[in-house]
Formats: structure tokens, sequence, C-alpha cells
């Protein structure tokens, strides 16, 4: 393989998959692939998942975890986070970050990243009720975990079963929103997306106007600049300050998913020995993919991509401060809108295994959906809310100016 063709096929892997926190680091196998097979990996999340080969399309859920653990569960030093502006350690695991990455089986498609805002207020699978989706994860986990203890499991075993449970959790949610089947996973914490930017010599952003905030710490001048660290970490983290809250930090998260595959494409960092192992040691420490993800035949499906053809789009959302019995304010969701927004954005690729429905069709049996697909009870009424205009989409091809 010529240096042109391998900058090309690592370059290519690493933009899909970094779509959301970077997560592509895992894409750098195509020369570490034996480093990387003592990663952690999960088999509850994607129950028999198998390698995709080449030439079959496949949905991937990338996801950013708010947690104070490594991908093993070993507790991190408290200092950190402070350092990071996380805030203290409430013994929760959030999902800052979803997105839905679909790629296509035709190479000339691009491939398209769709994020899920964090708040979004949606059923949770097993029946457990209408409740912002980045409580589906801990959710899973807390009554895998009240099972399990009763059971007389304690301890790091507790926790892994626990995590399992909630992955298991966050996978069934999305794929009844969405109505098309996850096929891979992956997850990031956030120290491994703070070392990720590190070894990476930092991430190119542009900010619309000066942005100060000291609940992510984040204090930062307009224009173009570089974000590195902690500093990246609360450039995608902010939403206080910003008038759309946590649509706008998903419009943060996208531009610094373009920025960095626009750091891989100029620097070289894919011909870097050193920085390959300082990847690839962050992702055995904190990355967590399924067990069927096959790296080296992912990487032969992004053969030849370039910065547009990766596209990050976001789902449609109704109101932003639906005001809800037990979480808050939060963004509501038309869930038949958003079966159609997917579909939509597939279109012309190839036809996903479909999720069953409910009797009308439009969400799954007993989601808490009226059947117009808007939410019922207290939280929203039976009156359907339309839903917005999703922001208009980028691709991976520069630097993008956001709020």
């Amino acid at each position: 393989m010529d240096a042109r063709r391998a900058l090309r096929l690592g370059v290519r892997t690493l933009v899909a998959l970094t779509s959301v926190l970077a997560l592509a680091v895992a894409g750098l196998a195509w020369s570490l692939q034996q480093q990387l097979d003592t990663a952690v990996t999960s088999r509850a999340a994607i129950p028999d998942a198998a390698p995709t080969p080449p030439g079959q399309a496949y949905n991937a859920l990338l996801v950013g975890l708010d947690a104070r653990t490594d991908s093993a569960g070993n507790p991190l030093p408290p200092e950190l986070f402070n350092a990071l502006h996380v805030g203290p350690d409430a013994g929760q695991l959030d999902t800052d970050t979803i997105i839905l990455l679909h790629v296509p089986a035709d190479p000339n498609q691009p491939a398209e990243a769709i994020s899920i805002p964090r708040d979004s207020y949606v059923p949770i699978a097993g029946g457990r009720g209408m409740h912002k989706i980045n409580s589906a994860y801990e959710a899973g986990l807390k009554s895998a975990e009240d099972t399990l203890t009763a059971q007389g499991i304690t301890g790091p075993e507790l926790d892994r079963r626990g995590r399992e449970a909630g992955r298991a959790t966050l996978v069934a949610t999305v794929e009844q929103l969405t109505g098309v089947q996850i096929d891979h996973f992956a997850e990031i914490n956030f120290v491994g997306f703070v070392q990720l930017t590190e070894a990476l010599g930092g991430v190119p952003v542009c900010l619309n106007k000066p942005v100060h905030d000291s609940y992510s710490g984040i204090d930062l001048p307009a224009g173009p600049q570089t974000v590195n660290g902690a500093t990246a970490l609360a450039f995608v983290r902010q939403r206080h300050g910003l008038q759309d809250g946590d649509l706008d930090r998903i419009a943060r998260q996208q531009a610094f998913a373009a920025g960095l595959a626009d750091r891989l494409i100029s620097t070289g960092t894919l011909t870097n020995p050193v920085r390959l192992a300082q990847l690839v040691a962050v992702v055995n420490r904190n990355v967590v993919l399924d067990d069927g993800w096959n790296v080296e035949q992912a990487l032969a499906q992004f053969a030849g991509l370039q910065g547009n053809d990766l596209r990050f789009l976001t789902i449609p959302t109704g109101r932003p401060d639906l005001r809800t019995p037990y979480d808050g304010i939060a963004i509501q969701i038309d869930q038949a809108a958003v079966r159609a927004f997917v579909r939509s954005v597939i279109a012309g690729h190839e036809s996903r295994t479909p999720i069953s429905t409910g009797p009308s069709g439009s969400g799954p049996s007993g989601s808490g959906l009226s059947a117009e697909g808007a939410p019922t009870g207290p939280s929203g009424g039976s009156r359907r809310t339309p839903a917005t205009t999703p922001p208009e989409s980028i691709t991976a091809d520069g630097i993008h100016c956001v709020n």
C-alpha cells in the first residue's frame, strides 16, 4: 500500500467515526490492531454483534458518557474533574452526546451523522416512561444494579454488568425513537476526549463571538483558534449562555468534529508513529466498542472518503422549553417526525430493518405518544406541536464558525 493511499484510508476512517467526540480513534487500528485488541468491549450493547463486511451498510450509535471512571470502571482522581469543570461525581452516568451514524454500502454516498439532543423527551425502553434520553443509560444501569445487588453481586462485577444493562437500554431507546436497527456501538468518557485532543495537538474551531461561561469553564475570543484538553471539552459541553441551549451545543460538537477531520488531514497525524501510539493508548483506557465491530473491515468501507462525504445533521425537534413532571425543562420530540426524518436521510441508501411499532404505526407500543407522535399527559397534552426544521447540515470539509 503506497503512502498516499494509506493516508487516505486512515483519514477516511477517522473522519467517519469521529463524528462524535472523536470516537474514530479506533480507525487507527489499521496499523496497531493488536494493541487495540486490549480495549474494553461490550457484549450487551449489541447482542450477537457481528463484523460488517465491506459493501454492507450499517448504523452505529456513538456516545459521549459523563463518567468519572475509565472504560474498565476504575475511579479517576477527583482533582482531574475539578480541572475539567465537570462538577462533582453525583453518581450519575448521563450520555451528553448521542449520535446515530449511518454508513452506506455505496462508497459514492455520504455517511450521515445524526445528532440526538440529550434533553430530548422520549419513551425510555423497557416501559420506563417518558424522560430525557440522556437518562436512558443510567435507568438501565440502576435497574440492573438493584436486581444484581439483591443476588449478592458487588464490586467491579456489579459495575460492569450494570453498565452493560445501561448500554443495552440506551441502544433500545434510540432504536424505538428512530425506527432503525443499530449494528454497532462506541462509547467514550470525558477523560478520553481530553486526552485525545491532547494527543492530536489540539483541534481548530471558530466562534462567531467571544464566550465566557463559569459552568463549563470556557473563556475564548471570537474567530478561528485551536482548542486543546480541558478547553476543548468546555467548547463541546457549554450550553449555559447559549441562546438555543442544547441545540447550540450540538452545533459545537459537529463543528468540532469537522475541525478534527481538518487536523487529521493537514498535520500528518496518521503517519506519526508516536502520535498513533498515544491515540491507541487513549482508546484502550477510555473507549468501549461492541465486540462485533471489526475495525479492519470498517476501514475498507471508508476508502477514499473526503470531508464532504460525511454530513452532520440533527433530528427535528419541537418546543425547547417543554415542562415535564419529573425532569424539569426538556426538548419536545415528535417521534413520527423523527422517524420520517431518519428515513429521508438514508433514502437512496440501503433499506434498514425497521423496528416494530405500536398499533398506531407511529411509535412503539406503550410509548407514551399519541397517534400523531406527540407527548401525551401533563407534560405536553395531546395536541401536537409541529417539529422545527432541522438545522442546516454541515460537512467535514473545513472549519465552521458557530455560536
